[in-house]
């Protein structure tokens, strides 16, 4: 079995089409179509189900396209161990992050990467929740995660890297905007605006709890992923938001972030990695975290 045959399988895997992974790969559609028979003849199997009008993976082309992946990870891993001998950081890590609950954490990580090895390219996904970025990294898709704390059973390591206590985004036209801070219970009728349930946020199981410790359900109005869009859809007046006090400083302008009174419920950010993950890259990356955002 050769690397450029796996290299084929991938690519028509992927595109699921032979015009265009051939496209990708700089190679007539003809030798395309032979190096995939020859794949298929050394594993005994047909990888995929062919048709005039479309291509589709077969059972046994799903259960190989993993291994096909993982052999590419280990050449990109070999190739990065090469490097480190000459004292050279490089490499890719990919980083997930929900977006607007990291902007005083994310920055100053990636910032400093690129600062100390500039040969380390970081491919960075956002709107990525607590629950999705754990299974994406025990799935191999993500290489360190910013979290919510805590996450549950897991393979995933995690560390935390900053505490702040939940507060109320109001619209600026609330009746208690301009309270210095205000007892939860004062917003029982007020309709909140969250990210899904389904989705995994730490954030939103967090308000949840908060809002029954104070003695109510909320009365959910509108359901988005995005943090970020559920401070401008608070600014438009559609509702009212739980959300942790460092996104005091970038608020639309038409909302405010009032402390809550009595007892506290803190946001626990994290890092989140897999420990057997064997990527030199990301235990690199992983200490120049430990610099610039250390445990609180």
């Amino acid at each position: 079995m050769e690397i450029r045959w796996l290299e084929a399988f991938v690519a028509v895997a992927e595109e699921l089409h032979f015009g265009r992974a051939a496209a990708r790969l700089r190679l007539a559609q003809s030798p395309l179509s032979q190096t995939i028979r020859k794949l298929e003849k050394e594993l005994g199997t047909t990888l995929f189900d062919r048709s005039t009008r479309s291509v589709a993976l077969t059972p046994a082309g799903h259960a190989f396209l993993p291994h096909a992946h993982r052999v590419f990870e280990e050449l990109e891993l070999a190739r990065q161990a090469t490097r480190a001998t000459d004292g050279v950081v490089y490499g890719t890590v990919s980083i997930g992050f929900s977006g607007a609950l990291n902007h005083l954490t994310l920055p100053p990580l990636t910032r400093a990467v690129r600062q100390r090895y500039p040969d380390v390219t970081l491919s960075l996904t956002g709107r990525v929740m607590t629950r999705d970025g754990v299974e994406a990294l025990e799935q191999g898709g993500l290489d360190i995660a910013f979290v919510g704390l805590p996450i549950g059973p897991s393979r995933v390591r995690t560390r935390m890297i900053g505490r702040e206590p939940l507060g109320a985004v109001l619209p600026i036209d609330h009746p208690l905007a301009n309270e210095a801070g205000i007892d939860l219970a004062g917003l029982a009728q007020d309709g909140f605006i969250t990210t899904p349930a389904e989705a995994g946020s730490a954030l939103q199981e967090l308000a949840m709890q908060a809002c029954v410790k104070a003695g109510f359900r909320p009365r959910i109005v509108q359901e988005i992923t995005d943090p970020y869009m559920i401070l401008t859809l608070v600014s438009a007046g559609v509702g009212v938001a739980l959300m942790s006090s460092g996104i005091s400083g970038i608020l639309p302008s038409g909302a405010v972030f009032v402390p809550l009174r009595g007892e506290q419920t803190y946001l626990e950010h994290a890092l989140a990695w897999l420990e057997d993950n064997p990527s030199p890259v990301l235990h690199a990356v992983l200490d120049v975290a430990a610099e610039v955002l250390p445990t609180p």
